[in-house]
């Protein structure tokens, strides 16, 4: 038991991780948990739109896991464009690390849909993909491009990020934000 409360208030420390997208109407950043469970929640309001079945059980748990190497690694804007390498091996130390502190019947199997979820080939992880991309579209649509505009992302880095996962992913959904970006580019919602 012991173990499972360990794990469970290290994984607290994922509220701590910071975004770079804002809540609606909030004056503050997002953090990683509530990423977690938005995209989850968006995930399952998608399946009807699955471009092939999935098992929604198995997508919804790697999008509750995908972001937990941020506890020790923090957040990289997902439309960053150098070091993603890098980036992964440190998450997969620490996804190791934490996960680690379960026992291995309970851990090996939340560090493999991990891996599902980072290898992005089965069709539960390419559908996962598409709402881990698809988010902060969607918050920044909602917000007028904030996070766009701050941090100078430009409308081609952003669809040259978020497009082939999304549209592999869940195709309607990708044609649902094409157009919306399109509109948003229009507005200068976008940065340099």
């Amino acid at each position: 038991m012991q173990q499972i409360v360990d794990f469970i208030l290290e994984l607290d420390k994922l509220k701590g991780v910071t975004r770079k997208t804002r809540p609606l109407g909030l004056d503050r950043q997002e953090n990683s948990a509530e990423h977690s469970w938005q995209i989850a929640m968006l995930a399952a309001s998608l399946a009807p739109y699955a471009p092939e079945p999935v098992d929604m059980n198995r997508v919804i748990a790697m999008l509750l896991v995908h972001d937990i190497g941020e506890i020790d690694t923090g957040d990289t804007i997902v439309y960053a464009t150098e070091g993603w390498e890098e980036r992964k091996a440190a998450e997969l130390a620490a996804v190791k690390r934490i996960f680690g502190l379960l026992p291995a019947a309970q851990g090996e199997p939340f560090l493999a849909l991990w891996q599902e979820f980072d290898a992005a080939e089965s069709a539960e992880s390419r559908f996962a993909n598409a709402a881990d991309r698809a988010m902060p579209v969607l918050l920044n649509l909602a917000n007028n491009g904030q996070s766009w505009r701050e941090n100078g992302i430009s409308y081609q880095r952003v669809v040259g990020r978020i497009r082939e996962p999304i549209e592999t992913g869940c195709p309607a959904l990708w044609a649902y934000l094409a157009e919306r970006l399109a509109y948003a580019e229009t507005q200068g919602w976008f940065g340099a």
